[in-house]
């Protein structure tokens, strides 16, 4: 079941919207009264979506959409105002938000804008899993000192012409640096070729890094070709 958080300073409101997305939606929900607030429950809680007001005291809408914008969050965020100034709506739909309504909106279309958003969450999961697998992504991730600083080499690295020796433990994420320099070399439109050299029979090896011809020794009986070309 979807987990909701509605973010406003007025109880009134944020409990009602909380009471009728339970009922008219069956989703869970969850409050909180303000931006803070908001940052320490999206910390803490597996929310799946946040509706949020734009205009409150202290840590507004805005620092609240700049924050998780700065944290690369992916949780749809709808934001709703009651002033009725739809310039301030549109700010935030640049600041990454996933769409805006108004409070006086009826409950039910607020429900089917929540449907869609978490629908377009799933939708973009399962790009980004699809897109990583084809190696299309980055498929570093983190945002840590030492993988900055590792993303940074591999950059420097990647326009150099010539071969590179990447060393680690089994395990450490050798093949994923491997990946990163081959998509951003002058090679990235070629194929990427992972072979795992480690699990090759001693006498296959040849054959299977660069082809045989049939016939080229017994049991070929039929043309190869090997995980490199030339």
């Amino acid at each position: 079941m979807s987990l909701v958080l509605i973010v406003d300073d007025v109880a009134a409101m944020r409990e009602q919207y909380a009471y009728d997305l339970k009922r008219l939606g069956g989703f869970q929900t969850c409050t909180a009264a303000g931006g803070a607030e908001a940052i320490q429950v999206l910390d803490n809680e597996p929310v799946d979506c946040v509706i949020l007001d734009l205009e409150m005291p202290g840590v507004d809408g805005f620092e609240v959409l700049k924050t998780l914008q700065t944290r690369r969050s992916r949780v749809p965020v709808i934001v709703y105002t009651g002033t009725g100034n739809y310039d301030r709506c549109v700010r935030a739909v640049k600041l990454g938000a996933y769409s805006f309504i108004a409070k006086e909106e009826p409950l039910e279309r607020v429900v089917r804008e929540v449907e869609n958003a978490l629908s377009w969450s799933r939708l973009h999961r399962e790009v980004t899993v699809l897109r990583r697998k084809a190696g299309d992504d980055d498929p570093l991730l983190g945002e840590s000192h030492s993988m900055r600083a590792l993303k940074d080499r591999i950059a420097q690295l990647a326009p150099i012409p010539s071969p590179v020796l990447i060393q680690g433990e089994s395990g450490s994420g050798k093949e994923l640096v491997a990946r990163r320099l081959h998509r951003l070399s002058g090679r990235a439109k070629a194929d990427f070729v992972a072979l795992n050299c480690a699990a090759l029979p001693k006498n296959l090896t040849e054959s299977e890094m660069f082809g045989h011809e049939r016939g080229a020794f017994t049991g070929a009986e039929r043309t190869r070709q090997g995980g490199f070309t030339f």
